[in-house]
């Protein structure tokens, strides 16, 4: 499936690329256990998609991708840190894997939702769905959907 028109995946990279995002996903992933994929997703559906995702929906649309990221993603991941500052070259062979295992997640999230980007999306439902993801809430969640809202 890589290869084929992603909006989602569109999506995540422009928002990657906006200043203090990358830090707060990756503190929400570390700190919280958060999914970087699934809280971009959760951003994606509300903003883009106008879609305020159940729980439930969540669940199903996370249990396409579990296996995945469980077997793949999070190993690679595991790899690359370990050879970071060690083995440069070995660093960034792993850094592009887990990029590309990443988007073949996206693809997977994105077939498995059906979502389409139209009208009416919005910041508070992105900021909603994504607090599905951090139960209890979180400050770096909290600021996240502000920069989301442009704030």
């Amino acid at each position: 499936m890589s290869g084929t028109v992603n909006p989602f995946w569109d999506f995540s990279l422009a928002v990657y690329g906006r200043p203090g995002v990358p830090a707060l996903c990756l503190f929400l992933q570390d700190r919280r256990g958060v999914d970087v994929n699934m809280l971009l997703f959760a951003a994606w559906a509300g903003l883009e998609c106008g879609v305020r995702l159940s729980e439930a929906e969540l669940a199903r649309i996370d249990s396409a991708i579990s296996g995945w990221r469980e077997e793949v993603v999070r190993p690679l991941r595991a790899l690359r840190r370990r050879a970071k500052g060690e083995d440069d070259g070995f660093y960034r062979r792993m850094k592009a894997a887990e990029l590309e295992a990443e988007r073949v997640q996206q693809d997977r999230l994105f077939a498995a939702a059906g979502f389409m980007p139209r009208p009416g999306g919005s910041a508070e439902s992105a900021a909603r769905n994504m607090a599905l993801l951090v139960p209890g809430g979180d400050p770096a969640l909290d600021e996240l959907a502000g920069v989301l809202a442009g704030r």
